[in-house]
């Protein structure tokens, strides 16, 4: 679902064609996206209403398609970015297109956000924590100690993220 996201966050900006909107998403996240996942997707979200798809003309070439978010893509949008299931929560991909997007979500729905990403680390932290207190191997050990530094380095971010949320400052440290 986060393709859905991120392709619909940059048509909500305007429209785009396939190329540029291909060259948006790998410029905002380092993803490249092949035409096989994006057109797909792009005729899904026109056949659903989400999305008009437009010919434009150029002199010597075949026309090109322009995509553009409609009134039912914008709110198909918020509804993927407000609904964060918890089977998606650990999902780093999932997390971050919903962050990236915070801006289009009102605080009570970024909150759930950061609640359902907190409760999803915080039980995986503890079902790694018991395996690695059990694990003999010392390297497997250290990777499962490692995975648990890493989430308690996230949730001291969330906790960063969540103080932003509630006091309108910048969340990456400049107000």
């Amino acid at each position: 679902m986060w393709t859905e996201i991120l392709l619909l966050s940059h048509l909500a900006a305007g429209p785009l064609h396939g190329y540029e909107l291909r060259r948006v998403v790998q410029a905002s996240t380092g993803h490249t996206l092949s035409n096989n996942s994006l057109y797909p997707t792009l005729r899904r979200f026109v056949d659903a209403g989400a999305v008009i798809r437009n010919a434009e003309d150029r002199d010597t070439k075949p026309p090109r398609h322009v995509y553009a978010i409609t009134a039912v893509g914008r709110e198909m949008f918020h509804d993927m970015l407000a609904d964060f299931p918890e089977e998606l929560a650990l999902n780093d991909a999932e997390f971050l297109a919903r962050v990236g997007n915070f801006s289009w979500l009102r605080d009570d729905e970024r909150a759930v956000v950061l609640d359902t990403r907190e409760c999803a680390i915080a039980a995986e932290h503890l079902r790694l924590s018991a395996l690695a207190a059990g694990q003999a191997d010392p390297w497997s050990r250290a990777v499962l100690y490692e995975i648990g530094r890493r989430f308690t380095q996230e949730r001291a971010w969330l906790d960063e993220l969540r103080s932003a949320v509630h006091s309108d400052t910048d969340p990456g440290g400049r107000s």
